[in-house]
């Protein structure tokens, strides 16, 4: 069964290392790809985000507002708020 592609944007794999930011505390992250609307992140240990927060990695000036739209275990699927 194929699953229904929902994305508006291409995705590209990366493999960049990004920091998720709420409340003055940075979680590490690893970025594993990425669109124009949003990212879908590994984080080290299951983790609650809050429901807005800030993704950014550094080696590419990157910084964005996210939010939440999918949760599997360690692996979060986010969308750039505007």
């Amino acid at each position: 069964m194929r699953m229904i592609e929902k994305r508006e944007a291409q995705r590209y794999r990366v493999f960049k290392g990004g920091t998720i930011t709420f409340e003055s505390s940075g979680i590490p992250c690893t970025v594993r790809n990425m669109s124009a609307g949003g990212a879908a992140i590994d984080l080290d240990t299951p983790v609650t985000l809050p429901q807005s927060f800030t993704l950014s990695i550094a080696r590419d000036d990157f910084v964005r507002n996210c939010r939440t739209v999918w949760r599997s275990d360690k692996r979060v699927g986010l969308a750039f708020v505007q």
